[in-house]
């Protein structure tokens, strides 16, 4: 079946608008842990500080905005990954989205990145910066205390850097959307095949397998791409200014490979919880949206 363009957008914001709120916890530790490596002992500790200082509100910081660039991505992700497939079916003269193989919907899902990454840069920026607003304070000018919410954060950014300034870390997020999602959809299309049994179709393997198989995208996606999201999320706090590859090289001289992994545990149980449930989600949707309409 070939995909609608507004089923692929709708399903692709319900299953975002899922994941965020079960992942989001352990997204705000990852990216404190990313940031300020040396302020926390671990995973624990960072949990920990957070709960006593803000408690559950400050495992929730930066919702908004995350919820926000959730949606925006992943229903122009998914629509174009959609719309990327029917491209490539009929390159290869095939009949439909089942037929193709795990490299073709790499190459599907590397392409649909670019214009998900257009949209997620400025909200994922702000996300960034909310989370890590309660170490950052003491760096900056007492105005930064005053900025709580998504829309405060967003006007200081134009007011501060221009509108240029929305899109810092662009470069570093195409560099870890573009092969990230090639693996993401690469990943959980083989792994659907996999848990498929004979004479059955992939849409037909039930909740749990999808769950897996979404679950196995998402730890994929991270484990390749996290030394990448590392350096875009420093940029994005820290060092606006400077290039990514420029920042990635002063990063590796000065502080070694090692940060480049910190808050790699939560992000990898946070992205298989987190993950399975989007596309178990997404699936659900296109499953009832193709039935009712």
């Amino acid at each position: 079946m070939k995909s609608t363009v507004i089923y692929d957008f709708l399903s692709g914001i319900a299953g975002a608008t899922v994941s965020v709120y079960v992942g989001q916890p352990l997204d705000t530790i990852k990216t404190k842990l990313q940031i300020f490596p040396n302020r926390y002992r671990n995973f624990f500790d960072c949990a920990q500080n957070i709960f006593y200082k803000d408690g559950i509100h400050g495992l929730y910081a930066g919702t908004t905005p995350a919820l926000l660039a959730n949606v925006a991505e992943n229903g122009v992700l998914f629509m174009a990954y959609g719309q990327c497939q029917d491209i490539i079916c009929k390159l290869n003269n095939k009949d439909n989205h089942e037929q193709l193989a795990p490299l073709e919907n790499m190459a599907a899902g590397s392409l649909a990145a670019i214009f998900a990454s257009f949209v997620l840069c400025p909200t994922e920026l702000v996300k960034c910066r909310i989370q890590t607003m309660h170490e950052m304070q003491s760096k900056t000018e007492n105005q930064m205390r005053k900025l709580i919410s998504p829309i405060d954060v967003t006007r200081n950014i134009i007011r501060t850097e221009g509108t240029r300034g929305l899109f810092r870390g662009l470069t570093a997020t195409l560099a870890r959307e573009c092969p990230g999602y090639g693996f993401f959809f690469g990943t959980y299309e083989f792994t659907r095949s996999l848990l498929t049994k004979q004479n059955e179709k992939k849409k037909d393997i039930g909740f749990l397998k999808t769950w897996i198989s979404g679950g196995m995208a998402g730890i994929c996606f991270w484990t390749f791409m996290f030394p990448i999201d590392v350096i875009k999320s420093r940029i994005q706090v820290l060092k606006p200014n400077m290039s990514t590859m420029k920042y990635a090289i002063e990063f590796v001289k000065h502080e070694g490979f090692k940060p480049l992994y910190a808050g790699l545990f939560p992000t990898l149980i946070r992205s298989f919880i987190a993950t399975g449930a989007l596309f178990l989600t997404y699936e659900q949707v296109q499953l009832f949206l193709h039935r009712a309409f």
